[in-house]
């Protein structure tokens, strides 16, 4: 079981790489369902080979929400609000994979040094929890596009779950569905407005915002 959680986990570093090096909106966004999809998968296989009903329900509800229904409705936010397809990032690629392998460096060592209430299924766990924060941090940061600082929120959100499942292995069910509707939520209003700036205005670059609050003062 423990290979498996490390190879699972191996893939969702690799997609935090990919996330810092794609250049299209699309390829992103199918990152970001592959990466709720593992998230599932590691869930199920953090239980230790002892799987409960419930054990295996949310993490499928999950993975279907994050894999499946999130992904399209940044899709088709993406297709109404017409815009370039592009990511148009603030640094270059080059620097957001360094800043990546920062990252990671970093949180090697603080999941090194950080205690835990329960042996977590996988040394890398809490490592690459830390990891994935960091990545959806950087995208919020240095992506100008909402609809990708939507997927660094998302991304921030997938670090948090995998944490979860590293320190919190009996996490009560209604706490764990609340924070899977506090994401669909937060996507949902996010799509919308995306939709009424790209509507409003001919770009949907969150640092153009800053000119506008000039004009309007």
């Amino acid at each position: 079981m423990n290979q498996l959680a490390n190879a699972i986990l191996v893939s969702l570093l690799l997609t935090g790489f990919l996330l810092l090096a794609s250049s299209r909106l699309a390829s992103c966004i199918r990152t970001v369902a592959v990466q709720g999809i593992l998230l599932g998968l590691l869930a199920i296989a953090a239980q230790d080979g002892k799987p409960s009903v419930v054990g295996v329900l949310l993490p499928f509800t999950s993975a279907t929400v994050k894999g499946f229904l999130l992904p399209w409705l940044l899709n088709r936010a993406m297709r109404d609000a017409d815009t370039v397809r592009e990511v148009e990032p603030i640094i270059s690629y080059n620097l957001s994979v360094i800043a990546g392998a920062v990252a990671l460096a970093v949180s090697l060592w603080l999941g090194q040094r950080l205690p835990l209430p329960n042996q977590p299924a996988s040394l890398l766990l809490v490592p690459t929890a830390f990891f994935t924060c960091l990545v959806g941090f950087i995208l919020l940061v240095t992506r100008r596009k909402a609809i990708t600082q939507v997927l660094g929120y998302l991304t921030l959100e997938n670090g948090v779950y995998a944490f979860g499942a590293a320190v919190a292995l009996d996490m009560p069910v209604l706490v764990e569905l609340g924070i899977l509707l506090d994401v669909f939520v937060g996507v949902f209003v996010m799509g919308i407005a995306i939709f009424h700036i790209s509507r409003q205005f001919d770009h949907i670059d969150t640092d153009r915002l800053v000119s506008l609050s000039d004009r309007v003062r």
